[in-house]
């Protein structure tokens, strides 16, 4: 669990960051990283630091960190997002970086077609204009509207390092084909989660991404349970659908998955789902949700594939409940729009 969660904005804990290497964001080009390369700024865990560390260029840093400038100018990094973002804040980190920061930061935006690169054509939007920066410190910048965007220009002033950009937002893929197949749950087309019953260890969101768990520390994880009842998720899938197939992964959860898991459903117009005190209203309503999959039993360290679905009926949000607590790596659940 993030220590300092009580401290941060709204739109970074209830967000995904769509600017994750671990979801597919990468570096497109950058003017200079001499003393740390770019694309660790992406990187999904912490940064750390090291006190001892250095390499050819001088001190290692994890991070971004370009050299001392000595000309005109200001360096920049271009960030291709994992997918089409509509974007509710920012954090440009700094850790670390206490007397290599840049004093201040800017950022643009563009959208692009699909597998395009920007060039020296591209039209950008500034979206965070240049705002004050400090020595290793967690910035958050909260952003409102409606722009989808595919790529954003990080602008330091004059040089300097940053140790992570993170873009918490919602993915807005393309149009789903009424007969394609994917994954209704997946956060890099659309998907988020809802609320939770607890999420004491872990990264919640990287429960509904499509790579690959790494470890115990990436995916959801509650605390241990010491009164009656279960924990439970709720998923705003990506689009209304039917599904056919659900994935329950727990990779590197060993002596603490759950026993077993349910799947409840509902199918809830666009004004309970986005209105006022939505999700509150969403997890009253999740007790009285149609069950979509019965009791499953889960095993340790596995994958598990279930294609015994009660109904095929079209459905919004699912409920995913765990018996009685434990730890979920990856979540995915197949289907087709409806």
């Amino acid at each position: 669990m993030d220590k300092t969660a009580e401290t941060r904005p709204e739109f970074s804990i209830r967000y995904p960051n769509l600017a994750s290497a671990g979801l597919g964001a990468r570096i497109v080009s950058v003017t200079d990283d001499f003393f740390a390369e770019a694309p660790r700024m992406l990187a999904d865990d912490d940064a750390v630091f090291y006190p001892d560390r250095y390499d050819d260029n001088g001190k290692w840093m994890d991070g971004w960190e370009s050299r001392r400038k000595r000309e005109l100018g200001h360096d920049h990094a271009v960030v291709a997002l994992a997918a089409p973002t509509k974007i509710r804040g920012f954090d440009v980190d700094t850790s670390h970086f206490t007397g290599n920061y840049p004093p201040a930061c800017s950022i643009e935006a563009c959208k692009l077609p699909a597998g395009a690169t920007p060039d020296e054509a591209t039209e950008w939007q500034t979206i965070v204009p240049i705002s004050p920066l400090g020595p290793s410190a967690h910035h958050y910048i909260a952003h409102e509207g409606d722009g989808v965007w595919t790529h954003l220009r990080l602008h330091i002033y004059p040089d300097g390092g940053v140790a992570r950009l993170r873009v918490y937002g919602m993915a807005q893929p393309s149009a789903f084909g009424a007969n394609d197949e994917l994954d209704l749950a997946s956060l890099v087309n659309g998907a988020r989660i809802v609320a939770f019953s607890d999420a004491h260890y872990g990264n919640y969101h990287r429960m509904l991404t499509p790579t690959k768990s790494i470890s115990m520390g990436d995916g959801w994880e509650t605390h241990r349970r010491r009164e009656p009842g279960n924990e439970w998720i709720i998923i705003a899938l990506a689009t209304a659908g039917r599904v056919e197939r659900i994935v329950v992964d727990t990779a590197y959860y060993k002596g603490n998955c759950p026993v077993s898991c349910t799947i409840d459903a509902a199918c809830l117009p666009d004004e309970l789902a986005a209105g006022p005190d939505a999700d509150q209203l969403l997890v009253t309503s999740s007790m009285y949700w149609k069950p979509l999959m019965a009791d499953h039993k889960l095993t340790p360290d596995h994958e598990h594939t279930f294609t015994d679905i009660l109904h095929n009926d079209a459905v919004t949000h699912l409920r995913v409940n765990i018996h009685p607590d434990g730890g979920v790596a990856r979540f995915k659940a197949f289907g087709r729009k409806a």
